[in-house]
């Protein structure tokens, strides 16, 4: 079986949060900033989390890192339920 490669493409854009949320880079500010509005280009600082959808496709591309709702280390953690205490 082949090795799961990550995007570069992905990898340089985006990273993942420890809880799972793909964050990248404001949409809209890479060129043509003349004619946006001083409240657009405040509002677009920073980065922000993905839609549920594309972070679906990002992690696609980044087969490495945790899939929605698994748990990042693939050992889970196994845990008994206490004993029942019954009167006699």
């Amino acid at each position: 079986m082949p090795k799961m490669k990550t995007k570069s493409s992905a990898k340089k854009r985006f990273k993942v949060s420890a809880t799972g949320k793909v964050i990248g880079s404001q949409a809209g500010k890479q060129h043509g900033m003349i004619k946006r509005s001083n409240k657009f280009l405040r509002n677009a600082r920073g980065t922000t989390a993905l839609s549920a959808p594309d972070a679906k496709i990002i992690k696609g591309f980044m087969p490495t890192t945790a899939k929605i709702g698994e748990p990042i280390c693939p050992v889970q953690k196994v845990v008994s339920s206490p004993t029942p205490v019954t009167k006699r």
